[in-house]
């Protein structure tokens, strides 16, 4: 499975970036702006794309709604600090995954994981 990350935070994002490369059939992207983000969708097709509240040129649920315009079928997550409650009511109808703690550790990758996991059984990635 494919994983695109959409961020500037390389460094903050080490551990996560590394707990979900140690899985065997995942593979990882990493651009570092959301044009960049959606030139990858258009010509990768990942299954999840996980957007970077701190990105310079969009904010999350504007990328996440050009990225459907791509390709319905891409899962979104955001790494955001709103509480679960303000990100439910700003992403409702954008069909995003879920919500990555800011900044994400171990514990979110598996998060993350299990998700896809449950998405993509093994064998039909």
């Amino acid at each position: 499975m494919l994983i695109m990350i959409a961020s500037r935070r390389k460094e903050e994002l080490r551990e996560f970036i590394q707990a979900l490369e140690s899985e065997p059939d995942i593979e990882t992207g990493l651009v570092n702006s959301g044009e960049a983000a959606l030139v990858f969708a258009r010509t990768e097709a990942p299954e999840l794309v996980i957007i970077d509240e701190a990105l310079p040129d969009f904010k999350p649920f504007k990328l996440a709604t050009e990225l459907l315009q791509i390709n319905a079928m891409i899962n979104t997550a955001v790494i955001t600090p709103l509480s679960d409650e303000d990100f439910h009511e700003q992403s409702e109808g954008l069909g995003i995954l879920l919500a990555i703690a800011s900044p994400p550790g171990r514990e979110d990758a598996q998060a993350v994981i299990e998700k896809l996991r449950g998405l993509y059984p093994a064998g039909r990635s």
